[in-house]
């Protein structure tokens, strides 16, 4: 996966995400304290941005920033072996926290 891969997927969930907010670009930059230019760059995948904007962008979204980076549900129409790899990746993140949480319940019972 390239940087450009990177800026992409951030552009495209980020993009999706106000959509389903029902937000505009202009509104999503109000309430991030971002230009409306800076929203579109992102979305459009022109530059990267700063960890400042990625944090005044999740706080506006409500979503935890790694919601930013992951892929699409279309980048797993195909069946490639990067495709089984991405999905294995999230899978077991995705065991990790469940065990870590079940763990710190068992715990503090």
């Amino acid at each position: 996966m390239t940087c450009d891969d990177i800026k992409k997927r951030l552009g495209e969930n980020v993009k999706r995400i106000r959509k389903e907010q029902k937000l505009t670009q202009f509104k999503l930059a109000e309430k991030a304290e971002l230009s409306e230019e800076t929203v579109k760059n992102i979305e459009l995948s022109r530059c990267w941005t700063s960890d400042k904007n990625l944090a005044k962008l999740t706080k506006a979204l409500e979503v935890d920033i790694h919601s930013l980076f992951l892929p699409v549900s279309t980048s797993f129409n195909d069946d490639s072996k990067d495709s089984a790899i991405i999905k294995n990746a999230i899978a077991d993140n995705l065991k990790h926290y469940v065990n870590s949480i079940l763990n710190e319940i068992i715990q503090n019972q």
